[in-house]
């Protein structure tokens, strides 16, 4: 089966640094397969014919890279299906587009109460929660909210690496 491993706040600022081949060569050790990194932010995908659980990969980072950082773990079906979806017909431009994507429907019923702040717009679909950052990214206080009530229990990814990975996973 094959899967996407997303992890949170990876190589972000100087915390949390994790290199893309000991994180490849970790989840080969682990029983994946086919084993593709995208970027330098935490983005694995990968074939595994026995199951291999968010946490088990969490708990094995920590343990031999020494980053502990959550880790949200989808299948590729359940990661085209959030490609597929662009509930906001405004997003033209994918570097302000975020897709919020859950560890659960826990986490998922967590943030979908949230308001859109000022030049945002913010849906909650079945999959996961899209927040479009009219004025930007940086400039979003609900930005700010979702990653907050999210905490480790989910992640964002912009729409430019969401389309990415849809494509790694469909090889």
């Amino acid at each position: 089966m094959r899967h996407i491993a997303l992890w949170r706040g990876i190589n972000v600022g100087k915390a949390k640094r994790l290199a893309m081949a000991d994180l490849k060569a970790l989840l080969t050790e682990l029983g994946a397969t086919n084993v593709a990194t995208l970027l330098n932010s935490g983005n694995a995908v990968f074939d595994a014919k026995k199951p291999l659980s968010a946490d088990k990969i969490r708990t094995a980072v920590t343990a031999q890279l020494g980053v502990d950082a959550a880790v949200i773990l989808k299948t590729a079906d359940e990661w085209a299906a959030i490609a597929a979806e662009l509930p906001i017909p405004e997003a033209d431009d994918p570097s302000r587009l975020l897709a919020a994507i859950p560890a659960n429907a826990a986490a998922l019923q967590a943030v979908a109460s949230i308001v859109a702040g000022s030049g945002d717009r913010y849906v909650v679909t079945p999959h996961a929660a899209y927040l479009w950052c009219g004025n930007g990214i940086l400039e979003s206080k609900t930005a700010v909210t979702l990653l907050k009530q999210l905490g480790d229990a989910g992640t964002t990814r912009n729409w430019a690496t969401v389309q990415k990975l849809a494509a790694l996973a469909a090889r």
